[in-house]
């Protein structure tokens, strides 16, 4: 079971995607992550591999403006959608059906808080950072969240925008900035 943490939402339950195509971030690896950031209040999100929307719905519940998904799987599309009417916060969010990469190459916006959590083991992490970097879209004091598998690492070209790095049992966790 998902649950919002903390905030307006506080212990709201949220849907999981059927089968094992999408793996949530669980309860306490969000606890961490939202212990480790917690400047929320009237920020822009954007959430890529959304899944879920566990993250970015969070992120409103704890005083996020705006959340834009960016997630391409049918059945997580679903179970966001079903996540966002559940909260009942469709008016504060946007879901754009797209692979994250195509997503990025035509994103005009640019946000306070990027969450990345995609697939592990896809050697996703790095080109979907040079992207977000190379299209100019986190704001100067932006942070980047990085949700990754342990035997992933980020890049030496990117290691000086590294401000945290945490680890779990199975995954690490990065901070980024500009």
């Amino acid at each position: 079971m998902i649950r919002i943490i903390a905030g307006k939402y506080k212990k709201r339950k949220l849907a999981s995607v059927p089968g094992r195509s999408t793996r949530p971030t669980t309860d306490y690896n969000r606890e961490m992550i939202f212990s480790t950031y917690q400047d929320f209040e009237g920020k822009r999100v954007l959430d890529l591999f959304a899944g879920t929307g566990a993250l970015g719905l969070e992120a409103l519940s704890r005083g996020a403006v705006w959340v834009d998904f960016v997630e391409f799987a049918s059945p997580a599309i679903a179970t966001l959608l079903g996540n966002i009417q559940l909260i009942g916060c469709g008016e504060d969010c946007h879901l754009y059906r797209k692979k994250v990469d195509s997503y990025l190459k035509t994103c005009t916006q640019t946000y306070d808080i990027i969450f990345l959590d995609p697939p592990y083991d896809k050697s996703l992490v790095n080109p979907t950072l040079q992207s977000i970097f190379e299209q100019d879209i986190l704001e100067p004091d932006g942070v980047i969240v990085v949700e990754h598998s342990r035997d992933e690492t980020i890049k030496a070209e990117l290691k000086d925008k590294i401000i945290q790095h945490k680890s779990s049992k199975a995954c690490g966790f990065t901070w980024l900035q500009k």
